[in-house]
C-alpha cells in the first residue's frame, strides 16, 4: 500500500484533528469526539484518521493488557505507540498512510 498525496481541500484544522487522534493517552478521546461531531465526521480526512486511530488504540490497549505480564507485551505496546505517533505526524503533513490489514478491514466494514 502506498501513501496517498496531500489533498488541496484539507484545512489546518483537519490536519490538527487527525494528528491529535493518534496521540498517546488522550488520542482515543479526540477520535471519539471527532466521530461524534457532525462537522468533523463529514470531513473524509478527519473521519479516516479518527476511525483508524481509534481502532489502533483499541488494539494497543487489548494487546498491552493481555500481554503486559511478559516482556513482548510491553515491547508491543511501546512499538504501537511509536507507530501511532508516526501516523499522527504523517496525518499532520496531510498524508493518509494505510495500516496493513486494519485499513482494509475498516473499509470492508463501511466505517471509513
Amino acid at each position: 500500500m502506498t501513501e496517498q498525496p496531500i489533498s488541496p481541500e484539507l484545512t489546518s484544522d483537519d490536519k490538527l484533528w487527525a494528528m491529535l487522534a493518534y496521540m498517546p493517552f488522550f488520542g482515543w478521546i479526540v477520535a471519539i469526539l471527532a466521530l461524534l461531531m457532525e462537522d468533523k465526521r463529514a470531513r473524509s480526512f478527519v473521519k479516516f484518521h479518527s476511525v483508524q486511530a481509534l481502532s489502533l488504540a483499541i488494539i494497543n490497549g487489548v494487546v498491552s493488557s493481555v500481554l503486559s505480564f511478559v516482556v513482548i507485551g510491553i515491547c508491543t505496546a511501546i512499538g504501537l505507540t511509536i507507530y501511532m505517533i508516526y501516523l499522527g505526524i504523517k496525518a499532520y503533513n496531510g498524508e493518509t498512510v494505510p495500516v496493513p490489514f486494519l485499513t482494509d478491514f475498516i473499509k470492508q466494514q463501511g466505517w471509513g
